[in-house]
């Protein structure tokens, strides 16, 4: 991967995920939402396989995911943490903000 193709997307995901939790952390009043659904969204853009297909056959959807995760490659598993990161911080800021008094938060 080219480098400024790399950074770029480091802080995409940051950027994009720390919004998307900031803005579900207001709206549903719960500072971890988007740290708790991050792995899920990570799951879908991994893996080739529809959501429905872990509940219809398991047996054959986890094997898969389980060989797509472990063929990737350090760049991407960087840029999936990076987006964790952001949905972690979101969470931080979304506390910090309502232990300083803003009641929107």
């Amino acid at each position: 991967m080219i480098l400024p193709v790399f950074i770029i997307s480091i802080v995409l995901f940051f950027v994009l995920f720390f919004g998307i939790g900031f803005l579900l952390n207001m709206l549903l009043r719960m500072s971890w939402i988007m740290a708790i659904i991050y792995p899920v969204v990570c799951i879908l853009i991994i893996d080739d396989a529809s959501a429905a297909s872990y509940f219809t056959a398991p047996g054959q959807s986890f094997p898969a995911l389980a060989d797509k995760v472990s063929s990737l490659q350090g760049v991407d598993i960087t840029i999936l943490i990076s987006g964790l990161a952001g949905a972690i911080c979101s969470g931080l800021v979304i506390k910090t903000l309502r232990k300083r008094g803003y009641q929107m938060f």
